[in-house]
């Protein structure tokens, strides 16, 4: 008997040889010809504007090289003759290594889904790109699930009993999350109901800021000193906020106070004038002013108007050409602004005595 003809674990030397040079042979073929594939399509990639070349160039550089070495070891035992229980092991390692790898190319494509997804939002509505990015992690857990259960189905798990007893777990788990898991549903909840969307100047309690990330479990805003501000998302949807973003005119009250020896008849012209500084600005709509009350120190009169846009610097703006303009009015018509006061009535103690009498 040659040495060809012996026989190890059931197969002769040359069964062996025979098997070894075709997964040689299929496992080198098998990778030129991806990296052959892959380099032309990267660089006719690069000549187009279709997203679509790139997300299978992408797919094609995650196939590992563990995979096609599996898959070669199975070509190479179809031609030959091997132990049932070697043939079956080989089969279960060929199906795990097949699923993984389908795991991969899937959260390639998940990946390439969401991204593209995420660039539409960001044009059309900046908030929608964390629930995006919430489903998208969903998705991929979802996705591994399937793929872990399968795996375990195959290499003889009996994933009924499994799926019963991560069941129970997971009820165990969610409860012992259910912060994290409440954040995360209130993170859902800001985005689908959009209290407030990034770039919006909210203010929640005491601490004021512009938004500028709305994330999974937390929301954070750059505050006007420049600090950042990190809420938790179920203690931001817990709260009373006010978006200042949506405001579409700005409600003004202020009031202007006169001394009491203002004659009447420049009394009477006040309202008037202050209607008339307010309503010569731009962007002001004017509501009302009114003689309001009588002030400790000063006839008090009370101005209303509305600065048609949100802007607070706008605002500001309005309000000092508002303030010059009444300074130079009340100048010009001898009106005098009042500031506290108290008058002392003064009685000599001889006038008392005679008035004792």
């Amino acid at each position: 008997m040659g040495f060809l003809e012996k026989h190890y674990l059931g197969m002769t030397v040359q069964q062996w040889l025979i098997a070894a040079a075709i997964i040689v042979g299929s496992f080198l073929i098998l990778k030129v010809l991806l990296r052959l594939v892959t380099s032309r399509l990267r660089k006719f990639a690069q000549t187009t504007e279709t997203q679509v070349d790139d997300f299978i160039v992408e797919i094609l550089s995650q196939t590992k090289v563990l995979s096609l070495l599996i898959l070669a070891v199975y070509v190479g035992s179809l031609v030959i003759t091997m132990p049932r229980v070697t043939l079956r092991v080989l089969n279960v390692v060929a199906i795990v290594t097949g699923l993984l790898q389908t795991g991969l190319w899937g959260n390639v494509v998940i990946s390439f889904i969401l991204n593209r997804t995420i660039r539409r939002r960001v044009r059309e509505d900046a908030a929608s790109t964390t629930m995006v990015t919430a489903l998208g992690f969903l998705g991929r857990l979802v996705f591994w699930s399937v793929i872990l259960m399968l795996v375990l189905d195959n290499v003889g798990v009996n994933v009924t009993s499994l799926a019963a007893g991560l069941g129970i777990g997971g009820i165990a788990i969610a409860l012992a999350l259910q912060n994290v898991l409440g954040d995360l549903f209130a993170s859902l909840s800001i985005v689908l109901d959009k209290p407030f969307v990034l770039g919006d100047f909210i203010i929640v309690d005491q601490f004021l800021g512009t938004v500028e990330h709305i994330g999974l479990k937390t929301t954070r805003i750059r505050s006007l000193s420049g600090e950042e501000v990190i809420f938790s998302n179920t203690d931001l949807l817990k709260s009373r906020i006010r978006n200042y973003k949506r405001m579409f005119e700005r409600r003004v009250v202020f009031s202007v106070g006169i001394t009491y020896q203002t004659p009447r008849e420049k009394l009477a012209k006040v309202s008037g004038m202050l209607r008339s500084v307010v309503e010569a600005q731009s962007n002001v709509r004017f509501d009302r002013a009114h003689f309001k009350e009588f002030g400790d120190s000063a006839l008090v009169h009370e101005v209303v108007y509305f600065v048609r846009s949100a802007d607070y610097n706008l605002y500001m703006d309005v309000q000092q050409a508002i303030n010059l303009e009444i300074v130079n009015r009340f100048n010009a018509e001898g009106i005098e602004f009042a500031y506290p006061t108290r008058t002392l009535f003064v009685q000599s103690q001889g006038t008392a005595e005679s008035l004792r009498k």
